[in-house]
C-alpha cells in the first residue's frame, strides 16, 4: 500500500518476537465497547443503504431486507446497527449476519484480530489531504534530502499503479513489487538516518489513526484478544506512532520491515524478510510461533484494505469464523465491485473504526454469556 505522493515501501526483519509495553494500567474494565460519538462522521446519516447491487447503486428495499434477516437470525439492527451505516456495503449481508452469530457465540475466548496498519488502522486522508504511511513519515521528513524525496517520488509513479492495476495478477506484481520496495529502502538507506530521531520524526509527521482506535486498542486489551498488526510498512515507526498514542498494550503483537541500525545508531539496512504488499502470508511467518500459541483463537477478524491483505490469516492452522472487512480508500468505482466479491463487509470512504468497534461491541459485550463456549 502505497499512497500519497512519497509511498511506503517495504523488507521486514526478524519478524519480531513482540516486545512487551512497559507496564501500563488496563483501561476502565468496562466490558462493552462505548458505542461511536454522535458527532463522529456520518453518524446522522447512518440510516442509508447497505446492500449495493451489481451496478453498485444502493437499494433501500435490500436494506430494510436485510433488517428483517437481522432479526430472523438474532440480529436485531439496534444490536449490530453500524451495520446500517451508509459506508457499509455487503455482497451477501445474510452470509455476514451468520458469520457475526458466530463469533458472538465463541466470543472473546475464541477470537483473534489480524490487521494491516498503513490506510486500516489509520486515516488515508483528513480534510481533503492524504495523510502519510509509514513510510511517507520518514520519506516527508526533514531527514531526507529533496533529491531523495523526489526519486521516491518517481518510483511511486511509476509503481503505484501497478500495485493497484485490477488486471494485473499477483504473479505479475510480485516481483515488481520486490523492485520498488528495494530501490525505496536502498534509497532511505543513503540517507544518514539516525535511530534516536524516528521518535522525533513520528511526532513532527501529520499521520492519524482513524476516528475509534482508543476503543479498538483499549477494548482488545481489556478482552484478552490478541492483536497482530501485520504490514508491508516500516515496525519502528508504526510502532513508535501507536505508543505515542497510549495504546500499545501488550496483547499486540507487529510482524513488519523492521531497520537495521549499525553500531554508531545509523540505518544500515532492513531486518530479515521484506515484507510488500503481496507476500503477507504465512511465507513470511515461517520463523514465528505466534499462531502456535494462539490454537485456540479459531475465530478472526480481519481488517484491510488491499486485495494482498486477505491472506494476512493464512498462518492460523485452524479457521473456525472468519469476517473480512476492507477499507476502500482510493480508485472507488473502479475497484468497488472487486472488493465486494472478496471482503464480507467494504467500507468505502469511511474514515473511522465506528463498523468495527460496533461489531466488536456484539461480540464481545457481556450480555447473552450463556451460549459462549469455554477454551
Amino acid at each position: 500500500m502505497i499512497i500519497n505522493d512519497v509511498f511506503q515501501i517495504s523488507p521486514l526483519s526478524h519478524l519480531p518476537v513482540l516486545l512487551p509495553a512497559p507496564p501500563q494500567p488496563r483501561p476502565s474494565p468496562a466490558h462493552c465497547l462505548a458505542p461511536p460519538p454522535s458527532s463522529s462522521p456520518l453518524s446522522a446519516t447512518s440510516t442509508g443503504a447497505c446492500a449495493v447491487s451489481s451496478q453498485g447503486r444502493a437499494i433501500s428495499s435490500v436494506a430494510r431486507a436485510e433488517r428483517r434477516i437481522m432479526a430472523e437470525e438474532g440480529l436485531h439492527p439496534e444490536q449490530v446497527k453500524v451495520l446500517m451505516k451508509a459506508t457499509v456495503l455487503m455482497r451477501h449481508p445474510q452470509q455476514v449476519q451468520e458469520i457475526i452469530k458466530s463469533l458472538k457465540k465463541g466470543g472473546g475466548n475464541r477470537l483473534q484480530v489480524i490487521s494491516d496498519f498503513d490506510m486500516t488502522l489509520t486515516r488515508f486522508g483528513f480534510n481533503g489531504k492524504r495523510c502519510p504511511t509509514s513510510y511517507n513519515i520518514l520519506d516527508n521528513s526533514k531527514i531526507v534530502s529533496e533529491d531523495c524525496q523526489k526519486k521516491l517520488k518517481d518510483l511511486l509513479h511509476y509503481y503505484y499503479p501497478i500495485e493497484i492495476d485490477p488486471n494485473r495478477t499477483v504473479k505479475e506484481k510480485y516481483p515488481l513489487m520486490v523492485e520498488w520496495w528495494t530501490k525505496a529502502h536502498d534509497l532511505l538507506c543513503q540517507q544518514k538516518i539516525q535511530k534516536y530521531q524516528i521518535a522525533q520524526i513520528v511526532r513532527d509527521s501529520d499521520a492519524m489513526l482513524r476516528d475509534g482506535f482508543e476503543t479498538f486498542f483499549n477494548t482488545l486489551y481489556q478482552s484478552n484478544v490478541p492483536l497482530l498488526i501485520f504490514s508491508a510498512g516500516i515496525g519502528d515507526i508504526l510502532e513508535e506512532m501507536i505508543r505515542q498514542m497510549n495504546v500499545f498494550h501488550p496483547n499486540i503483537h507487529v510482524v513488519s520491515n523492521y531497520m537495521d541500525f549499525n553500531e554508531s545508531g545509523y540505518l544500515q539496512g532492513f531486518k530479515g524478510h521484506l515484507i510488500h504488499t503481496y507476500n503477507k502470508n504465512s511465507s513470511v511467518l515461517e520463523d514465528s510461533k505466534y499462531f502456535e500459541q494462539l490454537q485456540a483463537k479459531t475465530n478472526i477478524l480481519l481488517l484491510g484494505d488491499s486485495m494482498g491483505d486477505l491472506t494476512m490469516a493464512d498462518g492460523v492452522s485452524k479457521v473456525g469464523n472468519i469476517l473480512k472487512i476492507g477499507f476502500l480508500n482510493d480508485k472507488v468505482e473502479e475497484r468497488r465491485e472487486r472488493y465486494m466479491d472478496a471482503f464480507d463487509i467494504v467500507l468505502e470512504k469511511d474514515e473511522t473504526l465506528d463498523v468495527v468497534n460496533g461489531i466488536l461491541t456484539h461480540i464481545l459485550c457481556e450480555e447473552d454469556q450463556a451460549g459462549r463456549q469455554e477454551p
